[in-house]
């Protein structure tokens, strides 16, 4: 067994949950500080609250470039629209002195060497909305409905059927594959692809707004698995002939369009196409303007299922080339292609995951990526050379790297026009953060930021990362512990064990505390020891690993927590009389399952959103993981825990947000309405008009209730 042990601090001072959790007052004051930055061209510009700062590549250094106080004067811009902040300011030009900007009610371009206004645009009711620099226009959602404002200013509406069954523009296939938009700009900004999707089909769930006089129903959309799904199309609009045309696909019913992007010189689309049950993928093209299909370039088969989530990407150097993501060979690898459909050669390859394609040093024609070569906890960046292969580590080996959040889920903000230069935001199990400048064609390193640590001077506890065994006996599965404050071998302590386990999701990493959760510190700080363990079947790991949970989500997972019990048990301080358990979501599930499962091993547990029975979850993710209840009826009743309602022992809370549109209510009605019949006794606690997560300071509330719900009946 791997231990690694960071040590402890001898402080003083105590956490509130206003310190700990993200809703919390004083969450800000806690958190290492950050730097925020833009690229324009190869330069690097930290843009601030209020001003902009020119970072020196070879040093670090700041000079000021100027404050958005400047940029109001320069632009001319009233008091009552001012700009207010220069956090989201981007640089879209490499070659041109312009910051693009936000007032109240306009997008604006001032050129700031010669200070002016150079450019505006209203933007005024827009949501969902996608701008392109190429040619200033800009698609939004306005009233369910689809509309272009050009670069001039004149806006048209493209439909006008949108509703709450017709959706435009937006995220599809409930943000399934990669999804997290609906719109998407060719490279010369003249054609727009957009998602079209009918749910008129779908069943409505019923939600119910309680804050009317008389509470009203406030439906929503949602294709459970095995039921009917929901339809989408991809359009394309031509902002110079006016004129919206539909790729011709075929049926849509009962197929997954995904992966949606363009060829260099904008005259064709591309995306992934998958079948409902996932297991067949093609990668198609289509022709821009007449939306006719002209080609399929690749095609891929698992038995169980294919996941795309990314699309292709051509070389910038090299149009008749591109770079396809797929896990074919075990683990998620670049593969060369060109466009005839002709696989040109595997550029990685090896047991572990490119978790990202950052982007392009043109220069050198090397592709830069994110991975878990260094170690399945960790993300480092590496430079491939295309011709070679010869992958070369650009970062320290250590920690998780490039850790910046785009809506993608991507990182290619991080790297410079030319891919010369990387900023670097990373930190280690005893690094809050520090930022780095790149070089990507020599490696060479220069700090620029180190973030001080925000918990100085606080009563931290000591966080340690291991591995044992899997139930398989053979798979390392990595965990997470955190001791009690003033930890003493000598005594026993109730241990709680936070779980997730679920697909697409790792737990413990090489970050700061190894990605510990401000209430696991909160909860040691009370005198609970803590253990997380990420499962086979959560993310990162390769798709043997991932799919070992197929047709039987929570099964396998279950085996390897108890394992993970097992060790827990096997240490003297650990008390095996006193063990609970909490999770969310899909580790609401989990925690639900092993209290009714092993109901002699944990004596309390809190389950937040849980899942009871995935023939009520949604098409995409449940079909996925456990196919239809039609094809794997044994599947769906061995993991229903409907079933063993019966077996409860412990103590269980149940937590929900009744306006839930993700795991619906239904979920956790349905249990307490059967463990209700087999006379046993869960507790319940609803926020209403809550989602599947609390939101702001209702975050704070629930982590008071999760804590004391152990204080009361597991201390």
């Amino acid at each position: 067994m791997l231990a690694t042990v960071m040590s402890t601090y001898a402080q003083t001072r105590e956490f509130t949950l206003e310190d700990l959790n993200f809703g919390g007052n004083n969450y800000h004051n806690m958190t290492p500080e950050n730097r925020y930055l833009s690229w324009w061209g190869d330069e690097l510009i930290r843009t601030d609250a209020d001003e902009c700062m020119l970072v020196d590549k070879a040093t670090g250094e700041e000079t000021k470039m100027f404050s958005a106080d400047d940029l109001n004067e320069w632009g001319g811009i009233a008091e009552s629209e001012k700009i207010l902040s220069l956090f989201s300011a981007m640089f879209p030009y490499p070659d041109q002195s312009l910051i693009l900007a936000k007032t109240k009610t306009e997008r604006v371009l001032i050129d700031f060497k010669e200070k002016k206004l150079v450019w505006r645009q209203s933007r005024v009711g827009e949501t969902n909305e996608e701008w392109n620099a190429q040619s200033r226009a800009v698609a939004f959602v306005k009233d369910n409905n689809l509309y272009v404002t050009d670069g001039e200013g004149n806006t048209k509406q493209l439909t006008t059927d949108g509703s709450k069954e017709i959706v435009y523009a937006q995220s599809v296939h409930r943000d399934e594959f990669g999804i997290y938009k609906g719109t998407f700009w060719s490279p010369d900004g003249q054609k727009l692809a957009f998602y079209r999707m009918d749910q008129s089909m779908v069943s409505d769930y019923p939600l119910v707004d309680i804050d009317t006089r008389i509470a009203t129903e406030d439906p929503i959309k949602y294709p459970m698995a095995g039921e009917t799904s929901h339809k989408v199309t991809v359009g394309v609009y031509d902002l110079k002939t006016g004129k919206t045309i539909y790729l011709d696909a075929g049926d849509p019913t009962d197929r997954y369009f995904t992966n949606v992007s363009w060829s260099p010189d904008s005259k064709k689309v591309y995306m992934i196409e998958l079948n409902r049950d996932q297991t067949d993928m093609e990668l198609t093209g289509y022709d821009a303007e007449s939306g006719a299909k002209q080609e399929t370039l690749y095609t891929e088969h698992n038995d169980k299922y294919v996941h795309p989530m990314n699309p292709i990407t051509f070389l910038p150097w090299d149009s008749s080339k591109f770079i396809l993501q797929s896990e074919k060979d075990g683990y998620n690898h670049l593969y060369l292609f060109d466009v005839s459909g002709k696989q040109i050669k595997q550029l990685t390859q090896g047991k572990w995951v490119v978790l990202d394609l950052i982007g392009f040093n043109k220069a050198k024609k090397s592709v830069i990526i994110l991975s878990t070569e260094s170690s399945d906890i960790q993300n480092n960046a590496y430079s491939v050379d295309i011709k070679t292969g010869k992958r070369t580590l650009l970062d320290n080996g250590k920690g998780c790297h490039v850790n910046i959040f785009e809506a993608s889920g991507h990182h290619d903000e991080a790297l410079s026009y030319s891919g010369k230069y990387l900023f670097d935001n990373y930190t280690e199990p005893d690094v809050p953060r520090d930022v780095n400048i790149i070089n990507t064609e020599n490696a060479k390193n220069v700090t620029y930021f180190v973030a001080k640590d925000p918990w100085a001077g606080m009563n931290v506890p000591e966080f340690s990362c291991g591995t044992i065994k899997a139930a398989d006996g053979a798979t390392d599965l990595y965990y997470r512990m955190v001791k009690p404050i003033n930890f003493d071998p000598q005594k026993k302590y109730p241990t709680i064990v936070y779980v997730y386990g679920g697909p697409g999701v790792r737990n413990v990493e090489a970050r700061w505390h190894y990605y510990s959760r401000g209430w696991e510190t909160y909860m040691a700080q009370k005198g609970y020891l803590l253990f997380i363990l990420d499962n086979r079947g959560s993310s990162d790991r390769g798709v043997e690993f991932e799919q070992a949970t197929f047709r039987h989500l929570g099964v396998e997972e279950m085996k390897d927590q108890i394992k993970g019990v097992e060790y827990l048990k096997s240490l003297a301080y650990v008390d095996s009389t006193r063990m609970g358990v909490h999770g969310w979501s899909f580790g609401g599930f989990m925690t639900t399952s092993l209290m009714t499962t092993y109901p002699d091993v944990f004596k309390v547990g809190v389950a937040g959103g849980p899942v009871i029975d995935w023939k009520w979850y949604e098409v995409m993710y449940g079909e996925r993981y456990m196919d239809t209840p039609q094809d794997n009826p044994e599947g769906y009743a061995e993991t229903s825990l409907i079933n063993k309602a019966g077996n409860l022992k412990g103590k269980l809370q149940i937590i929900i947000g009744n306006n839930d549109p993700t795991v619906v209510p239904q979920h956790a009605l349905s249990f307490i309405k059967a463990c209700i019949e087999a006379g046993t006794q869960p507790d319940y606690f609803v926020y209403p008009g809550e989602p599947h997560n609390m939101r702001g300071h209702q975050s704070v509330h629930l982590h008071e209730r999760i804590t004391q719900y152990f204080e009361d009946y597991l201390k």
